[in-house]
């Protein structure tokens, strides 16, 4: 594998951080490259402003429209245009970053809001057809992707749990980002109870973390519909003939009961 790994810790001693490390020193160890965006490292802004696209402010700013134009015309700040060499090279991204709030941090929402622009992740259409390729396809077709987080609490986690389905917490970047720009999105790896670790205890998590890095190109990825799977009809809602009576999030994955789909074709 050619690895991104985007890591978001402002603690170079932290729990998290010595994860990153030894993450990253399996994986080499086994033969894969790996190159790092530590944002706090690098003390990335996480601020979208017109200066990111060169914008004169003689016009009112459409961020979505002029970050294109600015891609197309080579107007892209530096540090963004940085993270889209590192991005055309890997295959497989990892997220890596603390939950705060039940949300990545800050300067992680920030990379993904300044680097992945429209024309280049999203809004990107099929030459021949002219749709908008999204949710199963689109700019970053091709790899794969996944999310390290460190979670505090220990216990009430799942879908019953006070916390509440971490998987389904995690449905915004795993579905609505990684998925949306056409990326395999594997199951994340979810570390709970890291405010208290003992030495054993390290040593298990760092090996159950290897063994998940190891089978990054062999884990099958979550069964997400893609949008032009037939299981949505022309408003994008999942066909009544898919989960019947049913909502939520879960019902975006396939488990083998797409019968609205295999019936259509």
């Amino acid at each position: 594998m050619r690895v991104l790994w985007v890591f978001a810790h402002p603690e170079p001693r932290s729990l998290t951080a010595q994860l990153r490390t030894a993450g990253i020193t399996a994986l080499r160890e086994a033969g894969h490259e790996v190159i790092e965006s530590d944002l706090y490292a690098m003390n990335w802004n996480p601020v979208v402003t017109a200066e990111d696209f060169a914008h004169d402010g003689a016009e009112r700013l459409d961020v979505a429209n002029e970050s294109e134009a600015a891609l197309r015309t080579g107007r892209l700040a530096a540090d963004i245009r940085a993270e889209h060499e590192k991005l055309a090279w890997a295959d497989t991204v990892v997220l890596h970053f603390p939950l705060w709030w039940y949300g990545m941090p800050a300067i992680m929402k920030g990379w993904l809001d300044r680097v992945l622009v429209q024309g280049y992740a999203y809004g990107v259409r099929d030459p021949e057809s002219g749709r908008t390729r999204r949710y199963g396809d689109g700019g970053l077709a091709g790899k794969r992707a996944t999310a390290v987080v460190s979670v505090g609490a220990h216990t009430g986690l799942g879908p019953r749990g006070i916390h509440g389905d971490l998987t389904e917490v995690l449905f915004p970047l795993l579905h609505g980002t990684f998925f949306y720009t056409g990326m395999e999105v594997i199951e994340p790896v979810i570390i709970p109870g890291t405010n208290r670790v003992s030495h054993e205890r390290f040593a298990a998590i760092t090996a159950d973390l290897r063994a998940r890095l190891l089978t990054l190109p062999t884990t099958p990825p979550i069964p997400y519909r893609h949008q032009d799977s037939g299981d949505y009809d022309a408003d994008w809602n999942l066909h009544q003939a898919n989960h019947p009576g049913a909502s939520g999030l879960g019902i975006h994955r396939n488990n083998g009961e797409s019968r609205w789909a295999a019936s259509a074709r």
